[in-house]
């Protein structure tokens, strides 16, 4: 059951999300702004620390409505890329695993939970789009009949973007 906080006259909305790690051990909820999941991402560093299909899928939220239980359990990675260290914060749970979300102290009042780790249904995208497919492995296939938007790198249209695009975007942000 989707339960949306906050409704604008465009439809916009936040939504209330609830996620945690495969062994319970974190647990935690945050106000996405951005919760449709429908970016994949299949660079090396989502592959490797997320897994799941060989890409991984972030959402968008405000860091301010972030709440953990268990934080005692988790860790945090800094990625590697070309040969610096990515000020990025990816947090997973050190029991399991589990990528929970990631965060940027360049941009504060934003976290990215991974849709893997969340625990409320989510809304269901109206399309996939498939990022950093130069570092895509041979072994993931993408069966869209070539009908969604594919990009070797990055594509020009941000998360915010394409969620204001959709309607599906708080108002806050807008």
């Amino acid at each position: 059951m989707l339960q949306v906080l906050q409704s604008n006259q465009y439809g916009s909305f936040i939504m209330q999300l609830e996620g945690s790690c495969y062994c319970g051990a974190v647990r935690f909820s945050c106000d996405a702004y951005a919760p449709v999941p429908y970016l994949r991402c299949y660079c090396s560093i989502c592959r490797k620390t997320g897994g799941g299909g060989g890409y991984a899928i972030n959402l968008g939220a405000n860091a301010g409505g972030l709440k953990v239980s268990g934080s005692e359990n988790i860790t945090v990675f800094h990625a590697v890329i070309d040969g610096e260290q990515s000020p990025a914060e990816r947090r997973f749970c050190n029991k399991c695993g589990s990528a929970l979300w990631v965060q940027d102290p360049r941009w504060p009042d934003l976290i990215h939970p991974f849709a893997s780790a969340i625990d409320t249904d989510l809304p269901q995208p109206p399309e996939h789009i498939h990022i950093m497919l130069s570092a895509r492995p041979d072994w993931v296939r993408i069966d869209d009949n070539g009908t969604e938007d594919r990009f070797d790198n990055y594509p020009s249209e941000s998360l915010e973007d394409w969620h204001r695009r959709h309607n599906v975007l708080s108002g806050d942000q807008a």
